[in-house]
């Protein structure tokens, strides 16, 4: 296991690692007319929000909403083109693997998919080397 003074110096080097900003792009150019359509789609209507568990364990917190989820990472991310910077994805880093267990409940009757989106933001955060670290302890449970 490694010390405290070893993880805080990996975090440090996290934090000043630039984001590949072209890598993003490219990514969300490969789903770009499914998500953005998934985007553009939701009504905000908040059926999605009744069938997840996580929003109903936390007194209905607009954060555990899927629509919410879906729009603060992936939605931001498409609306500043990829350009993003390490600040605002770490922000998202909770959304995505804190308020999202994948479970796939979430029931919208236009038929967005919200769990690929949730996804596809975990894959963008990943390929930036953002996400929890299985030594970080947090006062708060991931579920």
């Amino acid at each position: 296991m490694k010390g405290s003074s070893d993880m805080e110096n990996i975090n440090l080097h996290q934090e000043m690692k630039p984001v590949d900003v072209k890598k993003i792009k490219e990514m969300l150019n490969l789903k770009k007319g499914k998500m953005k359509r998934y985007l553009s789609h939701c009504a905000h209507c908040s059926l999605c929000a009744e069938s997840c568990f996580l929003y109903m364990a936390h007194h209905k917190d607009p954060q555990y909403m899927p629509s919410y989820k879906a729009i603060y990472s992936l939605g931001r991310i498409y609306k500043k083109k990829g350009k993003v910077d390490r600040k605002l994805l770490t922000e998202m880093k909770g959304i995505v693997w804190r308020n999202c267990v994948l479970c796939g409940r979430c029931y919208c009757p236009i038929g967005i998919h919200i769990p690929s989106m949730i996804t596809f933001a975990r894959s963008i955060l990943r390929s930036q080397e953002v996400y929890p670290q299985l030594d970080d302890v947090s006062s708060e449970s991931w579920l």
